[in-house]
């Protein structure tokens, strides 16, 4: 299956690489729902991440929290929030939110922000790897 995270991991689309290993990607997401905001991806394509091998999905994890450690580093806020929906895209992803609150975990709440804004970020993150 071809989903946008294969492009990106391609190179058919660009990312904010914050930090990527031979499994893993992590990357800024375009519509943050707080700045800080990254995705985090297996390499190999797999939809439903309870159906990933135990020793992939704590690899994946692990991997998670280099970069949450990353983002905690550089964001002001109280915890990294971590979400697993997989509905919006066929792929296996974490979202890594800095939160404050409970409610600083709404979708809702996403924007687009610029690539400017995005590039500095992410510059800002792989400092604090």
């Amino acid at each position: 299956m071809t989903t946008i995270f294969s492009k990106i991991l391609s190179g058919e689309l660009p990312c904010h690489k914050i930090l990527e290993d031979s499994s893993h990607l992590a990357f800024l997401d375009i519509r943050p729902v707080n700045p800080g905001h990254t995705l985090v991806i297996p390499k190999l394509e797999i939809d439903y991440i309870f159906d990933m091998e135990d020793n992939l999905l704590g690899d994946l994890m692990a991997f998670s929290k280099k970069v949450a450690k990353a983002i905690r580093k550089t964001v002001p806020c109280l915890k990294v929030g971590i979400m697993v929906a997989g509905l919006e895209v066929p792929h296996t992803h974490i979202h890594l939110i800095p939160i404050s609150a409970i409610s600083d975990l709404n979708f809702a709440r996403a924007q687009a922000v610029s690539q400017v804004e995005l590039a500095a970020m992410a510059q800002k993150l792989r400092s604090n790897l």
